[in-house]
């Protein structure tokens, strides 16, 4: 039997659990959390890394975004993702 490749968030990191509470970053967080990771939009990933999720699937696509310099327009500031990985990886 072969085992499906991960994905999204949800293949690392399991199944959405409720907060308690919601917030800003909740709410970003459970957005994306079933979306394949080439189809987040740069300031998800930047969230993601942030918050150390799903890193095995998130930082090769930030990298790969940086070095072909993609842009969607999503940061919140110039290089978000790329000062995101920097901190996720170091």
């Amino acid at each position: 039997m072969t085992r499906k490749k991960p994905n999204t968030v949800a293949d690392v990191e399991g199944p959405w659990v409720d907060a308690n509470f919601d917030s800003g970053l909740i709410d970003r967080c459970r957005h994306g959390w079933n979306t394949p990771i080439a189809e987040l939009t740069n300031n998800l990933l930047a969230t993601y890394l942030r918050q150390k999720l799903a890193l095995s699937l998130v930082v090769p696509e930030a990298q790969k975004r940086i070095a072909s310099k993609f842009v969607d327009d999503t940061e919140l500031y110039d290089d978000e993702l790329k000062n995101a990985l920097k901190s996720a990886v170091s």
